[in-house]
């Protein structure tokens, strides 16, 4: 069974697909982008601004399905630009600093919206 998960903490999808899928204890969470869900644009420029907001759609998608960062198991990181690695990372560790999930980071060609960095979760209790 599958359970759709929506929250308007988090910017609404821009396509036809869903914010989140919670099917058999697994979270599936769609990539997430730096859109500001009050204003439903990005605001932030570079890349740790545009990190952190990312961060907050997870966790406000996350917080709306039961799951926390610690239910976490993988996480694929998209950046515009793979010369933001280390400054993603820098965010990155501030969500997960023991029992890390697994993770891919790669550099892609372009993202929705000019964003400097997207990222898909997978969450399991």
């Amino acid at each position: 069974m599958k359970r759709i998960i929506n929250t308007k903490n988090a910017p609404a999808a821009i396509g036809p697909y869903s914010q989140a899928i919670e099917a058999n204890g697994t979270l599936y969470i769609s990539g997430q982008i730096p859109i500001n869900p009050s204003v439903g644009k990005i605001e932030a420029e570079d890349i740790n601004g545009q990190t952190e907001q990312v961060f907050a759609n997870i966790n406000a998608i996350l917080e709306e399905a039961g799951y926390t960062f610690a239910d976490v198991v993988k996480s694929t990181v998209f950046l515009s630009d793979i010369s933001d690695f280390a400054a993603m990372n820098e965010v990155y560790k501030k969500y997960y600093q023991t029992e890390c999930p697994a993770r891919s980071a790669f550099a892609v060609k372009a993202l929705p919206l000019g964003a400097l960095v997207e990222i898909e979760t997978i969450a399991a209790k």
